[in-house]
């Protein structure tokens, strides 16, 4: 559906026609862009596009099957405390929402519980924010306990704030004696209370599971696996790439938030080596605090990753924008997008272009500074893949040692111990002494050098 700017103009609100139910409006409520303000004087502030914005809103309410009436883009100069937008605005889309027969109205902003709720009462519809619909989302998509605990947490965590006598399962309480006993207890204190509690058990379960994540972690850290993960904004083709590096079989689908839970698969290396790569939760613009906060354990994964491969759908609209938000969640989890050590920039979905824009991205990549390279790559058609690998391995080979030593052969385990412990790169028999090459973790090196007598490769 093509978005329309409602402005105040005399823009006649199409036929509803027959009488639906679940029909949605989408309303973008975006500030207008004023020269000279920080926002765009800022160099990391990339403007985005309003028709992108509220295609990704609509997209963001389709992931959840509702069936959008209409999307509109309503400018603003300035946030209304009250209602977020001014009366007018109010106005124009209460009649819009009445004429189209909608029983929610999505708007694409942050919402305050006050302006939530005079919201509702002005457009005699249910209102929801980009948080809550997010939430939603999240709500139907994580399938393992680990997600499911996590998105509940974050909603309770939004919910708390927005309670109006919302939940009627419990009778007003009173305290005193007889008759005359004083209220007690309200019913929004209750279910505040119910809430506080319900959060802290889920803390103390999200514990639980933090603590074997650490108990896995350390599992892996004990074989010489070294872990690869995947961020981008959602939608970016992630799962797509995880599936071409891996030949797993994570669902794939060109749908915002495909995939919630955190997936890892081993990935093989051109020479043989192994790693683990992770496939994390997308990210998106104004991505809500609550499940940044939620997802915490989660993206542990991506804290400890040895090399990370931020995939960007280069053949968006946004995609520059799209970098930004990205960077800006990976600023909030510590993590310094600037990393040239650590970050590979994935370019994904070349296949959409034709060659001689293709080859235009080729020369833009090439002309990137050496410590900031980009890998394009097409997840669908396997274009760039061997490439992305190379690189892979260059990188986590550089924050490794390579040794060589000889061990007699009839030290089995001493030899079990390295391929457990170290990438065995090369082995040769000669004269009842195995001659290896080995590439081991620099918290291993002197541990190898000291029991093998290893030195650096190639100086025997």
């Amino acid at each position: 559906m093509e978005p329309r700017n409602f402005d105040g103009e005399a823009d006649r609100p199409r036929s509803a026609g027959a009488k639906q139910t679940g029909r949605v409006l989408v309303v973008g409520p975006y500030l207008r862009a004023r020269a000279g303000s920080a926002d765009a004087q800022s160099e990391s502030h990339v403007q985005r596009d309003a028709e992108a914005r509220l295609d990704e809103a609509a997209g963001l309410a389709r992931a959840i099957d509702l069936v959008i009436a209409d999307a509109i883009i309503a400018p603003i100069n300035q946030i209304r405390p009250a209602t977020y937008i001014g009366k007018g605005k109010v106005e124009e889309i209460a009649a819009l929402a009445k004429s189209l027969d909608v029983e929610l109205v999505v708007m694409d902003c942050a919402l305050a519980p006050i302006q939530q709720r005079n919201l509702e009462k002005e457009l005699q519809a249910k209102v929801l924010d980009r948080t809550g619909l997010i939430l939603e989302i999240f709500g139907r998509r994580a399938k393992t306990k680990e997600g499911s605990l996590q998105v509940e947490l974050a909603h309770l965590n939004y919910q708390r704030s927005r309670l109006v006598r919302s939940w009627t399962h419990l009778e007003r309480q009173r305290g005193g004696f007889g008759f005359m006993g004083g209220p007690g207890e309200t019913q929004i204190e209750a279910d505040r209370r119910l809430i506080q509690e319900r959060i802290t058990k889920l803390e103390s379960e999200l514990k639980k599971v933090q603590a074997t994540r650490r108990l896995h972690r350390a599992g892996r850290q004990r074989v010489p696996y070294r872990v690869v993960a995947l961020v981008g904004y959602t939608n970016a083709g992630k799962s797509t790439l995880f599936n071409r590096l891996t030949r797993a079989d994570v669902q794939a689908a060109d749908m915002l938030f495909a995939t919630l839970d955190p997936t890892l698969r081993a990935l093989t290396l051109p020479h043989g080596g192994k790693a683990m790569l992770s496939d994390t939760v997308g990210f998106i613009s104004n991505l809500p605090t609550q499940l940044v906060a939620a997802f915490r354990a989660t993206l542990e994964e991506v804290l400890e990753a040895d090399v990370i491969l931020h995939v960007r759908d280069i053949s968006h609209e946004d995609a520059e924008a799209q970098q930004s938000d990205v960077d800006a969640v990976l600023r909030q989890l510590g993590i310094n997008p600037d990393d040239s050590g650590r970050i590979i920039e994935v370019w994904n979905k070349i296949d959409r272009y034709e060659p001689e824009k293709r080859e235009e991205l080729l020369n833009i990549a090439a002309r990137r500074p050496e410590d900031h390279p980009a890998m394009l790559v097409s997840a669908v058609s396997g274009e760039g893949i061997d490439a992305l690998l190379a690189a892979i391995e260059e990188r986590l080979a550089a924050k490794r040692t390579t040794l060589d030593l000889s061990i007699d052969a009839s030290d089995g385990a001493g030899i079990s111990w390295l391929h457990r412990n170290s990438e065995v790169l090369a082995k040769e028999l000669h004269d009842g002494r195995f001659d290896m090459t080995v590439r081991v973790d620099e918290t291993k090196r002197d541990i190898v050098v000291s029991r093998f007598d290893a030195v650096p490769h190639h100086a025997m």
